[in-house]
């Protein structure tokens, strides 16, 4: 990576970490995604049931299979292989109870605000409440300046991607940009905004000075 973009990737990381910990969360700054995965990992107690919620960051890291060899470790998984619809949904359930979940955020801003949509709202609420511990890896692409462009950032890319990515027939996978249509598959329906927390360091940033996910 360019030396430039280096720095950069530093120095926005450190003022969001500042900014979080105003907002009584907790964030740490990985240059790669290979230190990140090792830096999660120590994270995650012998024991731990883990929530795996949607997240192509997490996966296309290969976090996951790292986890998945980690010693008694449970992984709460709404998409393991030949689960029924109603399985899925069970562990989404299951997921709220678990003591880690581990995922991404759509979108941060500078001064540490969480940006996210859901289609179903299992991970958005797991985030506000449930698991004991939360863990969100975030690449430095996803950095926003302000909250409008975080959620300009969410409709019009984000959400937009996912769609095409899960085959959703929606207007946005043709034209790459949300009409705020009302599909029967649309995938944006549930908005967040964590601007903080009452329970000091129960959410983990943890930001990537790479491009990873959406």
């Amino acid at each position: 990576m360019d030396k430039n973009q280096v720095s950069w990737n530093e120095r926005t990381a450190q003022q969001i970490i500042q900014n979080l910990e105003k907002r009584r969360m907790e964030g740490s700054y990985a240059a790669t995604a290979a230190q990140a995965i090792e830096e999660v990992l120590a994270m995650i107690p012998h024991g731990a049931a883990v929530y795996r919620c949607g997240s192509i960051t997490t996966t296309s890291m290969g976090l996951w299979k790292r986890i998945a060899v980690l010693p008694e470790v449970n992984i709460i998984d709404p998409f393991e292989h030949g689960l029924t619809p109603q399985e899925s949904l069970a562990a989404r359930r299951k997921g709220l109870t678990a003591d880690i979940m581990i995922a991404s955020s759509n979108a941060i801003t500078l001064d540490g605000r969480l940006v996210n949509l859901d289609g179903l709202g299992n991970r958005v609420a797991a985030m506000m409440f449930g698991p004991e511990k939360v863990i969100l890896v975030l690449g430095m692409n996803k950095v926003a300046p302000d909250l409008d462009s975080a959620i300009a950032r969410v409709k019009h890319y984000a959400a937009p991607v996912n769609a095409i990515r899960l085959g959703v027939e929606a207007p946005c996978t043709a034209n790459g940009l949300c009409t705020d249509c009302r599909s029967a598959e649309r995938i944006c329906n549930m908005w967040s905004i964590i601007e903080g927390h009452r329970k000091r360091g129960r959410i983990h940033v943890k930001l990537v000075g790479e491009n990873l996910g959406y």
